[in-house]
């Protein structure tokens, strides 16, 4: 077994392993905006905007994450 027979196997846990925690950590700030509005309703407009830059900041995780699978799954660095 060489390093090209596992090259499909780390660019699938590249992309696999921050996609599963980047939709759990989504949808934990999620639940946690919804409680908060719904205790403190008057605060909602300065939580969504937390909550939308969070968001960002870990969805920014798995795109370059992505990308970076992307780039070992398009070179071939075992010629």
């Amino acid at each position: 077994m060489n390093g090209i027979d596992l090259l499909p196997l780390a660019v699938a846990l590249l992309i696999g392993i921050p996609a599963f925690g980047s939709c759990m950590g989504v949808g934990l700030a999620s639940m946690k905006l919804l409680e908060s509005c719904a205790r403190q309703p008057e605060l909602m407009p300065e939580l969504q905007t937390k909550f939308f830059l969070s968001v960002g900041v870990i969805d920014g995780a798995f795109i370059i994450a992505t990308g970076i699978a992307l780039w070992f799954a398009t070179s071939n660095p075992f010629k």
